[in-house]
């Protein structure tokens, strides 16, 4: 009888050892990376009765732009989430409801704003873990006078991680929208790390998109997700340096470069001491950026208020081990770094408790000096 047993505690147990084996073969043979230097179509505003998207950009000196950038969480992480990669317990957004709540909730405030041109990261498409809204339509339904870009970095097989609810598979990405027209867009693939947390990261990118200017220059606009804390430093160094040099490149040509997103580094340097969080080393969640690679030329927007003791705002991300009590650790993540054809008049965060998302909104507004001259 114990050897009955036995024997069949044995093929259980084999049975399970198989169906894992041929999960991660799934895994591991469905991974593709999407193609380099992909050329992105723009969709145009949805609202036909409001005034057409503007073809160029004006150089009227007392004219005044806004960009706003935001990582909306794929419309899950409001003041009462956490996630399980974070330490908490969640994996999927509380309800469809909640999540195009947020969505619309933090394209709402944004509106609110008036931006001329905008960056959301974390935009899911199709995700079990975001009810299988489609967060772009949303988007450019909110905004339906911009013209708007959406360029992939998310395509997951269907993960079967936590257990108790597993993250599904998922489609997401990040968008650029615009009020005046975009004449051409394309993917930039970042580096990536070679081991297997490359199955469960994101498929790191950028987007660049152009517009055109009066004096013939371009408004060249990069919308970044970088890697975070967890990828090894020489992944984040290749990916910085592609970044730069194609930064470097367009300001090379006289246009005006403007880069936004979610770096995932501290880009003040000092957030943890700022905020008074309980985990402040450098080796721990958000490591400072590497303030010394940034090409001459450019500034990183929240570093250079902070050097000047002039950043005074709310942090741009919470920690998400735990829903948000006001006390949870927090950082600035989220940032501009901008060509110095760039007069920038106000940067700020968009302190909205992170009501909406674990990430706060950052809002900058600028000028573009006459003939692409550098101040």
């Amino acid at each position: 009888m114990g050897k009955k047993i036995i024997k069949i505690i044995g093929c259980i147990l084999g049975i399970l050892i198989l169906i894992v084996a041929v999960y991660v073969l799934y895994v591991v043979l469905s991974y593709t990376r999407i193609e380099d230097h992909l050329v992105l179509a723009s969709d145009a505003a949805q609202d036909t009765q409001a005034q057409a998207v503007k073809q160029r950009v004006e150089l009227d000196p007392d004219r005044e732009f806004c960009i706003i950038t935001a990582n909306i969480g794929f419309g899950a992480y409001d003041q009462e989430f956490d996630f399980f990669m974070d330490g908490g317990t969640m994996s999927w957004a509380k309800s469809r409801e909640r999540v195009e709540e947020n969505v619309c909730g933090m394209s709402e405030a944004i509106a609110g704003y008036e931006p001329d041109f905008l960056f959301l990261q974390e935009v899911d498409t199709d995700g079990t873990r975001s009810y299988h809204v489609d967060e772009y339509e949303l988007v450019k339904q909110n905004f339906s006078s911009f013209e708007t870009v959406f360029a992939q970095n998310y395509d997951s097989v269907f993960l079967f991680w936590p257990l108790y609810q597993p993250h599904g598979k998922t489609e997401a990405g990040m968008v650029t929208l615009s009020l005046y027209e975009i004449t051409a867009a394309e993917r930039r693939s970042l580096p990536i790390s070679d081991s297997f947390s490359k199955f469960l990261d994101l498929d790191r990118c950028y987007s660049i998109s152009r517009i055109a200017c009066e004096n013939g220059r371009d408004l060249v606009l990069f919308n970044v997700h970088l890697s975070a804390y967890g990828v090894d430093a020489s992944i984040q160094q290749a990916q910085r340096e592609m970044l730069y040099a194609d930064m470097v490149a367009e300001y090379q040509r006289g246009n005006y470069v403007i880069v936004g997103g979610d770096f995932n580094h501290d880009m003040t340097g000092d957030s943890g001491e700022r905020y008074g969080n309980q985990v402040q080393a450098v080796e721990s969640w958000a490591k400072p950026f590497d303030f010394t690679s940034v090409p001459e030329g450019f500034t990183v927007g929240a570093r250079a208020l902070a050097e000047a003791g002039q950043f005074d705002m709310a942090a741009t991300c919470r920690d998400a081990g735990r829903p948000y009590d006001g006390t949870n650790d927090r950082w600035v993540l989220d940032a501009f770094i901008y060509s110095d054809n760039v007069e920038v008049l106000e940067y700020e965060t968009v302190d909205l408790d992170f009501a909406y998302s674990d990430h706060n909104p950052v809002r900058m507004v600028f000028r573009l000096l006459e003939g692409g001259d550098t101040k």
